[in-house]
């Protein structure tokens, strides 16, 4: 069995996580840690997870006893929790996955994390970063056109996400009153996962020079990312096809289908769905995942699976909302 911590386990990113690990065959949860709700339980916090574990939060960290330590906080308290307990140094065998952004720049002996580009290395790594939910759904669309030298030109992103995306914590911006039946765009052209989007896609395709445009916006549903990509490119339909076919073959989550595709068909899974369509001289890209699975615990665990050499679905295997 793989022992767990989870640090920040009040959020949305935990809750989904704890909701994967009391299901994983392989996973036992020693702790939970959030110092402002020590004592209460789990399921108190964590709907739906009434009679499916008894687990209490704590406010202290038995480090030593687990195999794997899972970093839920917000963005920057990461690199805070780890210098100020000194972990790296204290506890050098055991792996970390952080789910926030402190360590997607790859410092500190951390491996980004998005399996469809660094499935080798994540199985050799004891350190994780994982990518965040627009960067993986974005980055999915276009990785087989930056591996192949194909990214030309400029890139354009429209990307809509659910609520759960801004966080647990309460805002204008994701009050119930104000996000139904409403739309809205955010940080247009300035999104903070641009910078991982574009590393990534430069590693791949060091000559791409172009900019890469991307407006994100708020949609009126919980949970969920959908991004409608395009740039100009030279494959007809056939090639483009064959590229993302033959790119993703071997991956666990991510699937390339001929037909069109909706959202619904991947909420409440870690699957990814990828369509390409040419129109005239561009290539139209669709991408869709769950940005609390795939975008985030469920690409936590898929890492985990990963680090410890288990098969890569496990804990997993789950089903679409349909409806």
């Amino acid at each position: 069995m793989i022992n767990v911590g989870i640090i920040g386990g009040a959020g949305y990113t935990a809750g989904e996580l704890i909701r994967l690990l009391v299901n994983h065959p392989q996973a036992n949860i020693v702790f939970v840690n959030s110092s402002s709700n020590a004592g209460n339980a789990v399921a108190s916090v964590h709907g739906g997870l009434t009679g499916e574990c008894d687990l209490l939060f704590t406010d202290q960290l038995p480090l030593e006893s687990i195999d794997v330590l899972f970093l839920c906080s917000a963005h920057g308290d990461s690199r805070r929790f780890l210098e100020e307990h000194q972990v790296l140094e204290k506890y050098p065998s055991l792996k970390i996955i952080d789910l926030a952004q402190d360590y997607r720049d790859e410092s500190n002996g951390f491996v980004y994390g998005l399996p469809e580009k660094n499935r080798e290395r994540i199985a050799k790594s004891s350190r994780l970063a994982n990518p965040g939910c627009f960067a993986t759904c974005i980055q999915l669309a276009l990785l087989p056109l930056a591996a192949a030298g194909l990214l030309e030109d400029e890139v354009h992103i429209q990307a809509i996400t659910g609520s759960t995306g801004a966080g647990v914590k309460p805002s204008a911006t994701s009050h119930f009153s104000w996000r139904n039946d409403n739309i809205s765009v955010y940080k247009a052209f300035q999104h903070q996962h641009l910078i991982e989007i574009g590393r990534n896609l430069r590693l791949l395709q060091p000559d791409f020079d172009k900019d890469i445009n991307f407006v994100p916006m708020r949609g009126d549903f919980a949970r969920g990312i959908f991004a409608s990509v395009y740039t100009r490119c030279k494959l007809s339909q056939e090639e483009a096809g064959k590229l993302y076919k033959d790119y993703y073959k071997s991956a666990a989550f991510t699937f390339v289908t001929p037909d069109n595709i909706d959202m619904k068909q991947v909420v409440n899974t870690n699957k990814a769905l990828v369509h390409v369509e040419k129109h005239g001289d561009k290539l139209l890209v669709l991408s869709t995942i769950d940005n609390l699975l795939k975008g985030a615990s469920g690409q936590a665990v898929q890492n985990m699976n990963l680090m410890f050499g288990l098969e890569e679905k496990t804990g997993l295997r789950l089903k679409n909302i349909a409806f």
